[in-house]
């Protein structure tokens, strides 16, 4: 009598339908898909390689071309570093400069600017170098008794 082999990843079954035959186009008209292989008859799309390109209307002058271009992207922007009035707590000292700010983890380089927002609430007198500040933040920080220098 043979012994029933456990089951484990060495011999899953596949689950029904996840193993599917492929279509064999162009094998006899009997196949279905035999002649023409599920092409249709002539033209461009019938053809090996035959497409239009992405956007292309026929001749037609296309949208993209149509509507005109507006705005530019500057190449050279380099986006403010984000850190809130709440995230202040983790800083040791009321010092905030953004080799601070680093130290602790609040910003990843020291050399990209910096820009405090004001959410949470300034629960010390932080002197601020170094960052630029909303006017939310500044006026919470100046009524805790701190002061932004330039």
């Amino acid at each position: 009598m043979a012994k029933k082999e456990q089951l484990g990843l060495h011999n899953l079954p596949a689950p029904e339908g996840a193993h599917k035959e492929p279509k064999r186009k162009g094998r006899g008209t009997g196949s279905g898909l035999g002649k023409t292989a599920g092409r249709g008859h002539k033209g461009q799309r019938s053809r090996a390689g035959g497409n239009v390109r992405p956007g292309f209307e026929g001749g037609q002058m296309p949208l993209i071309r149509r509507v005109p271009k507006r705005g530019f992207t500057n190449p050279f922007r380099v986006p403010a570093q984000v850190v809130n009035l709440r995230d202040l707590e983790k800083l040791p000292a009321e010092a905030v400069t953004p080799a601070t700010l680093a130290e602790v983890g609040l910003v990843r380089k020291v050399n990209d600017p910096v820009k405090i927002l004001g959410m949470g609430q300034a629960t010390r007198a932080y002197v601020v170098e170094g960052c630029t500040v909303s006017k939310t933040a500044q006026e919470k920080i100046e009524q805790a008794g701190g002061r932004i220098e330039a």
